[in-house]
């Protein structure tokens, strides 16, 4: 696989979070059409693939991801 161009100069950053669907979409720059590359637990990359340069990163249930977390280390301070 061919290595990704991280951003090189300073783009704005936009977001948008869909609360119904709890998924966050970050945006580097303007928006591009881009190949999603899933890398792990439902965080997919955004990548122009002209370019090779991360446009993007989607991010799949971060909210209940989040709580998930948040109660398995409160449980674990607990149990401890």
């Amino acid at each position: 696989m061919e290595a990704l161009k991280m951003i090189e100069s300073k783009k704005s950053l936009t977001w948008d979070y869909d609360s119904e669907s709890d998924v966050l979409y970050l945006t580097f720059g303007e928006p591009q059409i881009a190949e999603g590359i899933d890398i792990n637990d439902g965080t997919i990359v955004r990548v122009n693939s002209q370019t090779g340069e991360i446009c993007g990163i989607t991010i799949i249930n971060p909210l209940k991801r989040t709580i998930n977390s948040f109660k398995n280390k409160t449980l674990k301070k607990r149990k401890g």
